[in-house]
């Protein structure tokens, strides 16, 4: 994904292009980066915002890194993100690249001010392990976008045997409740109606805060204070941490959305356990019942891991099972790639042939799962916030179609009158009421 200024965006002639790899937390510090850039005078500059989830993502950076360079040879490349974060040397050995950048220094106004100047070292990388705060930053849009990111966490305390992103992200902390409200009422001031709160491991929020804070309250905090705002989403949840307030907003707050991105990852007890993950399956299935009790229009998308080490078929086919006893809709599948440095690259591995088919067989089952829930709407009445091209989405994150077009920004009724594709159909019938 990259991130262009457009044609109404007092930044368009800045010379800046940010281009965004991975999570939603990255989208959100790519716009922080852009601005930090134009406000140093950086002109003719090209930056990489990397990920580091997998190997392969690690692999695809290299990749769009010497695109980028033949695209824009007498443009500095600037690389920072996760995977530049891990690996610093990898990035600065490359020819193509003129500068790396950590993910603390990435969102200091300082290290652009610097590279401005034409005076900011070849690479500046700090331990992030020692990092403490969340630089937060307050922005007053996403350009023509009409969904918007608000980090309110950085970090992760866990150490799932799987992941490097604890190295490339540092400690769980947390952004104060009275920044991230200010943050919304910022956008929703500017005209955006939909705000997703982001973070690595957004459910840990409130680390190092003081009281009592957490994600739910949050939640709360926020939909009190901004009346005016249409939508709330949040990212990606481990739902072994979702805390009472979070489960009461879901069911009884009409403007925090019915959907959510789970942290699954298998479906087998023992591959979660030699994971280090802190759920079992069955306690995932009883959470994703309770809410759907709960909120019946809710719709789950989750992570899963196909080829873990040690996985057997049989291990395997209880992930398979678990999109259909969760009532999973949306999946992101990853084959297991070894990070080094985990203790899951030293475990036995699973052929990388049967890795890979295993993971074909998921994202297959993703897709069925997906076409079923998308053709039992056929026939509702939802509502859906436009964003562009006779384009929006549900309040379930399902995209939808438009037969005429809708201003961005507003929200529709919309009848559901077919699919196509990965997409519903529906006819738009009238605006709105409300906040």
């Amino acid at each position: 994904m990259s991130s262009r200024a457009t044609a109404n965006n007092p930044l368009e002639a800045s010379g800046v292009r940010v281009v965004t790899l991975g999570c939603r937390l990255n989208a959100f510090e790519s716009e922080v980066m852009r601005r930090h850039a134009v406000a140093a005078g950086l002109d003719d500059a090209v930056i990489v915002n990397t990920c580091a989830v997998t190997g392969e993502a690690v692999r695809q950076a290299a990749q769009a890194i010497r695109r980028l360079r033949r695209e824009n040879p007498t443009a500095r490349l600037i690389v920072t993100g996760c995977a530049a974060q891990i690996e610093p040397q990898r990035f600065a050995g490359m020819a193509e690249v003129d500068c790396v950048i950590g993910n603390a220094e990435k969102m200091q106004a300082e290290t652009f001010r610097a590279l401005g100047l034409g005076d900011g070292p070849r690479l500046a990388v700090d331990d992030i392990a020692a990092a403490r705060e969340t630089a937060h930053a307050l922005l007053d849009g996403f350009g023509a976008r009409t969904r918007a990111y608000v980090q309110v966490q950085n970090g992760c305390d866990h150490r799932c045997t799987f992941c490097v992103i604890p190295f490339g992200r540092g400690p769980s902390r947390s952004v104060p409740a009275g920044e991230v409200v200010a943050g919304v009422r910022r956008l929703v001031e500017a005209g955006c109606p939909e705000i997703v709160l982001t973070g690595v491991d957004i459910t840990d929020y409130g680390a190092g805060l003081p009281g009592d804070m957490t994600l739910g309250k949050l939640v709360r905090h926020i939909l009190r204070h901004t009346p005016e705002l249409k939508r709330l989403r949040l990212s990606s949840i481990d739902q072994v941490e979702a805390d009472p307030d979070l489960i009461a907003a879901m069911a009884e707050e009409e403007r925090l959305m019915p959907h959510l991105h789970l942290s699954l990852q298998s479906g087998d007890d023992m591959i979660l356990k030699r994971m280090k993950r802190r759920h079992s399956r069955a306690e995932a299935v009883a959470f994703c019942a309770r809410l759907r009790r709960l909120r019946p229009d809710i719709a789950f998308g989750a992570d899963l891991i196909a080829g873990f080490p040690t996985e057997t078929e049989a291990m395997f086919a209880g992930s398979l099972a678990l999109v259909d006893d969760c009532g999973l809709s949306f999946l992101h599948v990853f084959p297991f790639s070894p990070r080094p440095g985990t203790p899951a690259a030293r475990m036995p591995q699973v052929d990388r042939t049967i890795v890979r088919e295993r993971a074909a067989r998921l994202r297959q089952k993703g897709e069925a799962a997906l076409a079923g829930y998308l053709q039992a709407q056929v026939g509702r009445e939802v509502e859906v916030l436009a964003e562009r091209d006779r384009l929006g989405r549900s309040p379930a994150f399902a995209e939808v179609e438009l037969d005429r077009p809708v201003p961005p920004g507003q929200s529709v009724a919309t009848r559901v009158t077919g699919v196509t594709d990965r997409r519903l159909r529906g006819e738009a019938l009238a605006p709105m009421c409300g906040p």
